[in-house]
């Protein structure tokens, strides 16, 4: 199923019924006055969040939703029907936004959890309400109020404890294959993973925690470069960063300092909150070179890295046990 984590939908609440102007005619009841039944509430239109959904391309293709009519209000005092309201279902981790002022409607992070969009119109009232001492036969009823109509914005966010970042080609679906049980497209080629990807690492036998891998990041990302720009909203949910560094890099002229330098520059230009998240460094691909101490220490000096960091081979599983073990502690403060 094709990735999608934004879309542009309208919603339209339903209009209330109007009022009824109606009078009580019964043989053997002369002047039975007003009988009037109120309209209908219009149908509202809600959002619920649904844990079996993982993307939002429902809402790609469909993009207005309308809620159903009140009835309009009927004689012997009889109201008429409410309108049915509608839910859509999106995937837990989903912000609604109003598409003309950016406002924040609702934030669904939780199974279930419901919010309301467009509020449907009150229903008329019926010429019974204007009945008086002085108006014994009155003809007044009010219409039903329109529903309320909006544009909006959906964003999924997924909701992960741990997300991983780096260039392309840094090793991160085969750091996601030798932790978790996921099993992210690898190849030997820049931007192999083109969507989000979620993987439960389970460390011991009680603790575990949620790893979201997104495309590589390159210079300029924030402005659109690449593919990682598309999905960096996907990192802010999470606790924790794991910045991969490839010390083996194919490219001569590649210099793994100036590439995380990068990187960091970028987080900081899309998001400032996201730069402050904590970050660790891990060095893959020690399995590759003789001298991984050698160029992981020049690494750490040129960076002036005071901050966690370790080293791993994604592909042998080496080092990726310790990593998780730490990760796992450090969520558990």
């Amino acid at each position: 199923m094709k990735f999608i984590d934004e879309a542009k939908i309208e919603v339209h609440a339903g209009k209330g019924g109007d009022g009824a102007a109606t009078f009580r005619r019964e043989k053997y009841v002369p002047r039975g006055g007003p009988d009037g039944g109120d309209g209908g509430r219009g149908g509202s239109v809600w959002a619920r969040a649904d844990r079996n959904l993982n993307t939002l391309i429902d809402y790609r293709y469909e993009r207005i939703h309308r809620a159903e009519n009140g009835a309009r209000g009927m004689g012997s005092d009889c109201n008429g029907r409410s309108g049915r309201d509608i839910e859509l279902r999106v995937p837990v981790g989903t912000l609604v936004r109003d598409a003309a002022t950016g406002e924040l409607i609702a934030d669904l992070a939780r199974d279930g959890e419901r919010a309301l969009l467009a509020r449907g119109g009150r229903g008329g009232l019926g010429n019974t309400h204007f009945k008086s001492s002085v108006n014994r036969a009155p003809r007044q009823f009010t219409p039903g109020e329109p529903g309320e109509s909006r544009q909006l914005v959906l964003e999924l966010k997924v909701l992960a404890d741990v997300g991983l970042l780096g260039l392309p080609n840094a090793g991160k679906s085969t750091f996601m294959r030798a932790v978790s049980s996921a099993r992210p497209k690898v190849a030997d080629y820049p931007f192999t993973t083109l969507n989000p990807s979620l993987g439960v690492v389970r460390v011991g036998d009680e603790s575990s925690f949620v790893l979201a891998d997104i495309p590589g990041l390159i210079e300029g990302a924030a402005e659109g470069a690449g593919l990682g720009h598309q999905f960096l909203r996907h990192l802010s949910r999470t606790r924790l960063l794991l910045h991969l560094v490839d010390i083996a890099p194919v490219d001569e002229d590649a210099d793994p300092v100036r590439d995380a330098r990068a990187i960091a520059l970028e987080l900081k230009k899309y998001d400032p909150s996201l730069y402050r998240k904590p970050r660790w460094l891990v060095f893959n691909k020690i399995d590759m070179v003789e001298d991984a101490d050698a160029r992981i220490g020049r690494i750490l000096r040129r960076l002036r890295w005071q901050r966690p960091w370790y080293k791993v081979s994604a592909l042998t599983g080496e080092g990726c046990a310790e990593v998780c073990q730490a990760v796992a502690r450090e969520l558990a403060r």
